[in-house]
This record gives C-alpha cells, structure tokens and sequence, in this order.
C-alpha cells in the first residue's frame, strides 16, 4: 500500500459521505468532497508518476473510483430530481457499453490497449462541470438558467463519445 493507492481507496470511502450530504441538501459541503475527490485524483497520479508508484491495483483502482464517484452522484443528483434521470441514463448507458465491448474483445481474444480518446476525456470534464453546476445551481439564478444548456452538452458530448467508442471498437473487432 502506497501514498497513491491510500489517496485513491480514501475517494472510494468518501463516496457515502458525498452521497449523505446531498441526500441532507447539503450541497456546498457535497460540493468540497466532491472537488477534494478531484484534487485527490489528481494528486494519486502525480505522486504515482514522479515517485515510481505505480501499482497493478492502482491501475485498476484509479479509474474505478473515478466511476464510482461520477455514477453515485448522477444517480443521487436525479433520485432528487436535480438533474434529469434521461441524463443519467445517458451516462451509465455509455459506460456499460464500453465495458461490454471491452469484455466482448477480451473473450474473443482481441488484445485491446485501452486509451482514452479526446472526446472520452471531454465527456468526462463535462460530466464533472455538470454534476459541480448542479450543486451550486440551487444557489445562483444565473447558474440554474445556465444550467440546460449544460445538460444538453453534455449529453450530446457523451453520445459522440459513446458512438466514437464503438467506432473504435468495431474496427478492433474487424481486424
């Protein structure tokens, strides 16, 4: 156990403690855990590339409590009727047919060297930009007229993503 893979399991923990805050509206405090979950992640892969940290279970880890934390708050945040519940199916609809087209390519012997693409990283800031808009919307008049106009960026972003992917996919599978 390393200084980066304490950073990360420390995310994954501070998930429930994220999710109680919304669920009490306390939406600025959910705010901070949410933008340390940020800095920590950040940080997790500072530390693990200048210092030689890097670990197999990091590899794995990292990711994982990025999804976690970004899938728990879309759900919580349309459970309370603060962003739209079709958003959220956009996002969890996008990651589960990523992952099924991995593990399809996997067990067709495929070798598949994972690599974020441009669209994927911007979907994922968006995602991120979105979910932070929404716990400060409820503060800000400006911020909630705003605020449609992300939700449609944002999920037009993660359907190209999504289509971009499996793109990419299709021509793996066709080689």
């Amino acid at each position: 156990m390393n200084l980066p893979n304490t950073l990360t399991i420390l995310r994954i923990l501070a998930i429930p403690v994220f999710v109680i805050c919304l669920l009490y509206n306390r939406f600025f405090l959910a705010l901070l855990i949410f933008i340390g979950a940020g800095i920590t992640d950040g940080l997790d892969g500072l530390i693990a590339r200048f210092c030689h940290q890097r670990t197999v279970i990091g590899a794995y880890l990292d990711p994982i409590a990025d999804k976690l934390m970004l899938t728990t708050a879309f759900i919580v945040l349309a459970v309370l009727g603060i962003i739209p519940s079709w958003l959220t199916v956009i996002v969890i609809a996008r990651d589960v047919i990523i992952l099924l087209g991995i593990l399809i390519l996997h067990l067709t012997s495929h070798q598949v060297k994972i690599n974020p693409i441009f669209l994927g990283k911007t979907s994922t800031v968006l995602q991120i930009v979105t979910i932070a808009w929404a716990l400060l919307t409820p503060s800000s008049v400006v911020m909630k007229a705003l605020f449609p106009a992300i939700i449609w960026v944002t999920a037009g972003l993660i359907a190209l993503s999504g289509l971009h992917y499996i793109y990419i996919g299709t021509k793996y599978f066709n080689e």
